[in-house]
């Protein structure tokens, strides 16, 4: 029996999934039929189980019906007497109460079998590790072995199925409940506040993977997007070499640089972020000690441009309605060298 249900859904993967993704044309980036990592294959999988089996009830259900109504329907030869009347049959309502709650057992077992595999598969010894906190409305990356922190963009190594080097992400919340969801690498997975649950992703091909918080959690639920860069091992070392080396220093600065960096010292900004190498130390929004080297500002909410981030310092609400960070209020001199000082930040 466990074999006949995990053979299944592979079948149904196979002929039905592939017309799907065959038919959807990867029109969405975060296309649920196009799985690129071992979770995600094995979600596709039952998913596939399940919508077949439903769409074969579906369909044995409508085609009763058709025959019911083609078979029985008026006819000018009826002498519209009252047929026979039944009253109950135990055989009918035995099998209309007994096969339901036999598919839903069956479909119980094949998603607790999909998520024992999941959770089953041993961790290798040279699995990154990655420390994810979920903020209003962004997300925060800590890398513990070596030694980075970012926001909003997560890189991993694409894993060679020869020798994997699977992701696993160890997620918690700073304030409220979120839900961290790649479609096309894993499963939704809950990140709660006081509690770390973890996740594991092993991306089979180099890529941006998108996915989205799936959980409301405020007003920019929405704009909490997510971006999954998979790096060949070449590109994910030189990530790596970069996101290690130390802000720009003073003596490359130009004079407009310098001012914007003696701005951001002296404002409410060194009290929410952190630049490396600098007296920012704060802690309660993203690190900027690389941030002009991200594709996006704000979550993924918009692309990076040093005119989009002149003015999400101007005014965050302008792009992301509800965000925590407050308008700064500078001039338009203080503003222009603060923006020419964070493009610096490479």
């Amino acid at each position: 029996m466990a074999l006949a249900i995990w053979t299944v859904p592979s079948i149904f993967a196979h002929m039905l999934g592939r017309s799907i993704a065959v038919l959807s044309s990867r029109l969405s980036p975060t296309d649920i039929f196009d799985p690129a990592a071992t979770p995600a294959h094995l979600i596709f999988g039952n998913a596939m189980f399940v919508l077949g089996l439903t769409g074969g009830i579906f369909l044995f259900v409508g085609g009763l019906m058709l025959w019911v109504v083609v078979r029985y329907r008026s006819r000018p030869s009826d002498d519209n007497t009252e047929p026979i009347q039944i009253y109950g049959s135990n055989q009918i309502e035995l099998s209309w109460t007994v096969i339901p709650i036999l598919l839903v057992f069956m479909l119980f077992l094949t998603t607790a079998r999909v998520i024992f595999a999941t959770e089953s598969i041993p961790k290798p010894a040279n699995a990154l590790d990655v420390i994810v906190i979920g903020h209003q409305f962004w997300w925060e990356y800590r890398y513990p072995s070596l030694g980075i922190v970012t926001a909003n963009e997560l890189h991993i190594p694409v894993s060679d199925p020869a020798h994997p080097i699977p992701a696993y992400l160890k997620m918690s919340s700073a304030d409220t409940d979120h839900s961290y969801w790649v479609p096309r690498l894993a499963g939704k997975l809950d990140v709660i506040p006081n509690r770390v649950n973890t996740m594991w992703m092993d991306p089979e091909a180099a890529g941006l993977y998108l996915g989205q918080c799936a959980q409301y959690c405020g007003t920019q639920h929405a704009k909490m997007l997510l971006r999954v860069y998979a790096d060949s091992p070449s590109d994910f070392a030189a990530w790596v070499k970069k996101q290690q080396a130390p802000s720009a220093p003073s003596s490359t600065l130009t004079p407009e640089q310098l001012a914007g960096k003696s701005v951001f010292e002296h404002n409410a900004c060194m009290n929410c972020h952190t630049i490396a190498g600098t007296g920012a130390k704060g802690t309660f929004g993203p690190d900027l000690t690389h941030m002009a080297s991200r594709d996006t500002l704000a979550a993924g909410a918009f692309n990076y441009t040093p005119e989009n981030l002149k003015q999400w310092i101007a005014d965050p609400d302008s792009f992301k309605p509800g965000a925590l960070m407050p308008p700064m209020h500078l001039n338009e001199t203080d503003l222009n060298a603060v923006t020419a000082y964070l493009t610096t930040l490479k």
